[in-house]
């Protein structure tokens, strides 16, 4: 570089340099004026970490979506970390993310657990470091929470009440006497056997006759191999409930390799977006809807305030809506 060049651009970043150094003074003198060292003003913004189930389930995906786009828009009020386990019963992944975060320091944990026994004790450790711990979705079980030594509030939808929902809408659709057939969740999670406990009050206030139930621990191709075996072992199933719309698409699967789409009729829980047109077609007779996307975000509001100095104990209901052909026009 020739002799006036170097003088060029030594004229053109100067003006840069002074006004970085300006800047960085400034921020010195701001955190000083304040009585904080500039480290600490630096990473003052709370560390908010989300823990989800599968993130093969199309729910979590949506779970996610909700919760990065909040923390996006609110980059500047809080740090965020979303995670989720390879599938429903990879439980280890949960409790090494629960760990994880206690380790990073992070000042809250949101977390919709895939055990609601065993998640108790790694939670529990979490709350004893310090941090503050948001349970939603799925509840932590009242003994074990009990056993080790803790009292968090549950943030999440009235699993019982939503199951109940497709099911008289199943009833309904059949009349007394209709064959069904149940698909359960995971059953180490208390919202699978609330979702069960719902069918089975429709069931019995509607006079449906109920043939089989098995789990297929929320997963799809599972529930098309236990759909498939019920094909096989019952030839008069008019109905299924499946206990949520990841199942449901294994069922429907399964019903179309039997050519018995449409007239076997299909309800599940979740509203994913691959069940819609479905649900449109006539594959699916009805799902319900209980806003994953805006759960995760109470949980990270509800996390902020309890960190603010707020304490929430018992349940903090979220919604549930019956969604049918008619709504999704």
């Amino acid at each position: 570089m020739s002799n006036s060049k170097k003088r060029d651009s030594v004229l053109i970043n100067a003006p840069r340099r002074a006004a970085l150094k300006l800047g960085l003074a400034g921020t010195l003198m701001l955190a000083l004026s304040c009585g904080v060292s500039p480290a600490f003003a630096a990473a003052s913004k709370p560390k908010v970490g989300l823990i989800m189930k599968s993130l093969s389930n199309e729910f979590f995906k949506q779970m996610k979506a909700g919760a990065d786009k909040y923390a996006a828009e609110n980059k500047d009020k809080f740090e965020f970390k979303a995670v989720g386990m390879k599938d429903e019963r990879d439980f280890a992944a949960q409790v090494d993310a629960v760990e994880n975060f206690v380790t990073q320091k992070y000042d809250i944990i949101v977390v919709a657990p895939a055990d609601s026994k065993a998640m108790a004790t790694p939670l529990a450790k979490a709350v004893k470091a310090g941090v503050k711990v948001i349970n939603i979705d799925v509840p932590l079980d009242a003994d074990a929470k009990k056993a080790a030594g803790i009292d968090l509030a549950f943030f999440g939808p009235d699993n019982r009440e939503g199951a109940k929902l497709a099911g008289d809408a199943l009833a309904k659709d059949l009349g007394p006497g209709g064959k069904v057939v149940i698909l359960e969740g995971n059953p180490e999670a208390d919202n699978a056997k609330e979702r069960k406990e719902g069918f089975m009050d429709s069931i019995n206030a509607g006079k449906l006759q109920l043939l089989d139930s098995k789990t297929a621990h929320w997963e799809t191709e599972e529930a098309n191999t236990v759909m498939t075996n019920f094909l096989t072992k019952y030839k008069d199933i008019q109905g299924v409930m499946a206990a949520n719309d990841s199942m449901a698409l294994g069922v429907v699967k399964a019903l179309d390799a039997a050519g018995q789409s449409g007239k076997i009729k299909v309800v599940g829980f979740d509203n994913i977006p691959p069940v819609q047109p479905l649900i449109k077609d006539g594959k699916m007779l009805a799902t319900v809807e209980q806003y994953g996307a805006e759960m995760a975000v109470m949980g990270i509001k509800y996390g902020l305030r309890e960190l603010a100095g707020e304490k929430f104990t018992g349940w903090v209901k979220t919604d549930v809506k019956l969604v049918t052909a008619k709504d999704l026009k």
